[in-house]
């Protein structure tokens, strides 16, 4: 593969399916508006949603890419990163980064309403909070997780925004257990980072120089109980009985993460490759499957 195109990241697509969630939950919610939209009409907004969101998120890997260079340098697998091993030049690379947001940009303010264009770039800001100085968030303890899981609710909002006013907001407490699943998995790949890389983590990330284990654990109970109340607080409010049963189930995912990141040998991979294996692949449709069954059984505040 073209070394320009390999540095773009563009097998991370994965995470920008994350924007159906907030388009399910929107009809989820609101389910006379589903009726407002023809089957086109859902197909192509869904789709002109996930390319323009894989869009910005992959200018911001470009971005991600060029101010880590010489951090990613100490990393034993990103070393290999074609910026890092001088394959490609920084000066293309970055140009390549602003036309695709541009792109990105026009074509959302052109085919979505203004609360989907804020959406993206809010997806845009948050790349360059996490990854430029002076902000940069990603050098401090706990912040670095934070700021980063951010984009969760945010891509969440990209796919409730490609179909809902601007008036119409999801609920916060929704957005808040999304963003808490996200931090935990940020926070358990930290995790495994410090595990495996030892005394060289703080060449690699800055906020490794602070982290202890203990202080990872405490940030992971953390982010499972923020994941678990609000999602509990969401399904008592909505009166959401199937959400109730499921609240196990989704325990038992941040279980297995959990598990999974004690017993790695090395750094843990990418969220996306590890939902995708085998057995967290299984656990995840069928969670998938039992919030498709929560709209035929449940019926909204009653």
């Amino acid at each position: 593969m073209n070394p320009y195109l390999r540095a773009m990241r563009l097998e991370r697509w994965p995470r920008s399916l994350s924007i159906f969630l907030g388009s399910a939950a929107y009809f989820f919610f609101y389910r006379e508006r589903l009726a407002d939209f023809p089957l086109e009409a859902l197909a192509w907004r869904t789709g002109a949603a996930f390319l323009l969101t894989w869009g910005i998120s992959t200018a911001n890997y470009v971005l991600n890419e060029i101010v880590d260079k010489p951090f990613d340098a100490h990393h034993p697998t990103k070393k290999f990163r074609p910026l890092v091993l001088g394959e490609i030049k920084t000066g293309p690379f970055a140009a390549l980064g602003i036309a695709l947001t541009a792109v990105c940009l026009v074509l959302a303010k052109a085919v979505f309403d203004i609360a989907f264009l804020y959406s993206l770039l809010a997806l845009l800001a948050a790349g360059f909070i996490y990854n430029v100085p002076p902000l940069r968030t990603k050098d401090i303890p706990f912040l670095d997780a934070i700021s980063e899981s951010i984009n969760n609710p945010i891509r969440f909002a990209v796919g409730w925004y490609a179909f809902a006013p601007i008036d119409v907001r999801p609920p916060l407490s929704l957005l808040l257990s999304w963003w808490a699943f996200g931090n935990y998995l940020m926070v358990a790949k930290r995790l495994s980072e410090h595990r495996f890389l030892k005394d060289k983590a703080g060449d690699y990330r800055m906020s490794h120089k602070r982290y202890t284990e203990r202080l990872l654990l405490i940030g992971l109970a953390v982010g499972a109980a923020v994941c678990l109340a609000s999602f509990l607080y969401l399904a008592l409010t909505w009166r959401l009985e199937t959400f109730l049963a499921i609240a196990p189930f989704l325990a038992i995912l941040l279980w297995l993460i959990l598990r999974k990141t004690l017993r790695e040998s090395e750094v843990m991979e990418e969220t996306e490759k590890v939902l995708a294996s085998a057995k967290f692949g299984f656990y995840t449709v069928f969670l998938l499957s039992l919030f498709v069954l929560s709209y035929f059984v449940d019926t909204i505040g009653v």
